[in-house]
């Protein structure tokens, strides 16, 4: 993968991979899945610069799963993958 660093606050995401059939066994098309709202961080900036001209560590790290909000960040790709590049504030919480 190519080398990617965020920068402040935001969160480079993999989106997990879609259900690709609903729990009765129907195969769903792509054209009627939603993206997934989870993913795993990739990568992280150094953190939100407070008042004091600080860094504020993120909370997340490199390996969390996340989760986030369904029309959050902006989507990129990176040698073909998809990602998702949140702030640090658009992140619902960590899966444990």
């Amino acid at each position: 993968m190519a080398k990617f660093r965020p920068l402040q606050d935001r969160i480079l995401v993999q989106r997990t991979a879609a259900e690709e059939k609903s729990k009765g066994g129907i195969i769903i098309p792509d054209s009627a899945k939603e993206k997934p709202i989870e993913g795993e961080v990739i990568a992280v900036g150094n953190g939100k610069v407070l008042d004091d001209g600080k860094a504020r560590a993120p909370d997340v790290k490199p390996g969390d799963r996340i989760l986030f909000g369904k029309y959050s960040g902006t989507e990129i790709k990176i040698e073909g993958v998809e990602h998702v590049i949140l702030r640090e504030d658009e992140v619902l919480g960590v899966l444990e």
